[in-house]
């Protein structure tokens, strides 16, 4: 059996659409990749994030805001930037290491946790994971 393969979503603040992703990608295969999330400039996990992930039945609570360089020598495979500030400051990664840019509108308002705006976090689990099918079909 072949290892699994690592994948690093990366956004600016690590706070909101990395870490949804990392979320809902562990849940939706990871039986198959290793996965993990960063930040150019990480802050601290939504707890907007957190929220609209327990709607779906998965608990990212634990999940950390890390550095991207941090992940340099970890051997990522896959690393899919999440935001367009991300894709523009995003490092190489040692190896030949697959770079996937996928353009997210932000939710992120603001850290208040203000229920009017989990719309736009919903729309935002829903966005990617369109793309994680997508992207499912064809890793």
């Amino acid at each position: 059996m072949s290892k699994k393969k690592k994948v690093l979503f990366i956004c600016t603040g690590n706070a909101c659409r990395s870490q949804i992703a990392h979320g809902l990608l562990r849940d939706m295969a990871g039986d198959r990749f290793e996965v993990f999330s960063a930040g150019s400039h990480p802050s601290r996990v939504h707890p907007m994030s957190v929220a609209v992930m327990e709607e779906v039945g998965i608990d990212i609570a634990h999940h950390t805001s890390d550095f991207v360089d941090d992940y340099l020598d970890k051997g990522i495979d896959i690393a899919i930037t999440v935001c367009d500030n991300a894709n523009q400051s995003c490092p190489t990664f040692p190896g030949n290491a697959e770079r996937i840019h996928w353009s997210i509108d932000d939710p992120f308002k603001g850290w208040n946790f203000d229920t009017s705006q989990m719309d736009s976090f919903r729309e935002t689990r829903r966005e990617i994971k369109e793309k994680l099918e997508m992207f499912l079909e064809s890793h």
